[in-house]
């Protein structure tokens, strides 16, 4: 296995933090992302490099031992474990395949044979392993989300069809089986790990399955009542307005809301606040009769 210099990769010292890492590896993805680079196999090669490294790095546990073993990071402690029976039995023991005691120089080749490398020896002394679990982020909009669609998604070569199901939330991950890095020894496949950065591209406000919406009222519609029409996230509605409405009402649209993660035909609601809008500029027409309200009051 050649040595990948992680580090190196994602562009950061030995020594960068946790918080450089992530911001480094962040930058990366979205300049790689497949989706910005269609059929851009080079770019595709970056994508899994970076996704790789982040892997990793992000991880205090991966990182120390592959600060420690380098590209043998992943079975180093089975290494370490190998070695020690290895010493301790050398002189009293040895294998039925080649009748030999078994050397210092010749270790290498044992590990070798434990994790994927030397076949001379018999596949009892091969242990199975999982292999490296991927981490990639996908941006969608707002409303990508709002209804369950499909995407295929380019990862390490391979294309996979991917079900977005409507009201995911922003930050959430999803785990796709199998779909990582290739197993050792005969050892399943690794996992893909999918997280959703959704950006909130329309004038409403989410939480949760919840959304909210600010609606502006001329005053003299919400002193008197009538009818308004306003948006929701899909299509419009007509409000009453109730005589004597104030600033900062809110009324709640049920159902109007946000689609609710895997629960079909299920909504939150729309809670709408008004803010009615005061005249800044009157005619003299307009300031006689409010003179004369004024007066009534």
């Amino acid at each position: 296995m050649t040595f990948i210099d992680y580090y190196k990769i994602l562009g950061v010292k030995k020594t960068a933090t946790d918080t450089e890492i992530k911001k480094a590896y962040r930058k990366l993805a979205r300049k790689y992302h497949p989706d910005l680079n269609p059929n851009n196999k080079e770019a595709e090669k970056k994508f899994k490099e970076i996704n790789e490294a982040n892997e990793v790095l992000s991880s205090a546990e991966n990182r120390k031992k592959y600060d420690k073993y380098g590209k043998d990071w992943k079975h180093g402690e089975e290494f370490e474990k190998a070695q020690q029976q290895q010493q301790s039995n050398r002189q009293r023991q040895s294998y039925s395949n080649s009748n030999q005691a078994y050397s210092d120089q010749d270790f290498s080749d044992y590990f070798e044979s434990m994790f994927g490398g030397s076949k001379r020896y018999s596949s009892h002394n091969s242990r199975k392993f999982k292999g490296q679990d991927f981490n990639a982020e996908l941006q969608l909009n707002l409303n990508d989300v709002y209804e369950t669609h499909q995407q295929v998604l380019t990862v390490n070569n391979s294309k996979i069809r991917l079900t977005i199901p409507a009201g995911i939330e922003n930050g959430q991950i999803i785990k796709i089986k199998g779909k990582g890095g290739d197993g050792l020894n005969g050892g399943p496949n690794g996992d893909l790990y999918i997280k959703f950065s959704i950006k909130n591209n329309t004038t409403f406000k989410r939480n949760g399955n919840n959304l909210y919406a600010t609606v502006d009222l001329d005053l003299y519609t919400a002193i008197l009542g009538g009818d308004i029409t306003t948006n929701t996230f899909k299509g419009k509605v007509k409000l009453k307005i109730v005589p004597g409405t104030q600033n900062g009402t809110k009324v709640k649209l049920k159902g109007k809301g946000f689609p609710m993660y895997k629960k079909p035909n299920q909504f939150g609601d729309l809670i709408i606040t008004y803010h009615v809008k005061i005249p800044s500029k009157l005619n003299d027409k307009e300031k006689a009769l409010f003179t004369e309200l004024q007066k009534l009051k």
